[in-house]
């Protein structure tokens, strides 16, 4: 199988997209994450080295915004 990278206009992508699944075409999407964002990321990693204290249990924050 061969893949294929496509720039398409914001106002056509819809089109574009029932398109493809109309021909039964696979489409997987891609998100660019810019630059900044992935700085900011490794310096909260970083930061959070150091302050470990403010973490948050993962568990526990799932379960604070649990709906029933």
């Amino acid at each position: 199988m061969k893949e294929i990278t496509l720039k398409i206009p914001e106002k056509k992508y819809n089109f574009f997209i029932e398109l493809f699944q109309e021909l039964g075409l696979e489409v997987a999407q891609t998100i660019e994450v810019p630059d900044w964002q992935k700085e900011e990321v490794l310096k909260r990693m970083e930061r959070s080295k150091t302050n470990p204290e403010r973490l948050l249990d993962w568990e526990q924050v799932k379960e604070e915004f649990k709906i029933d």
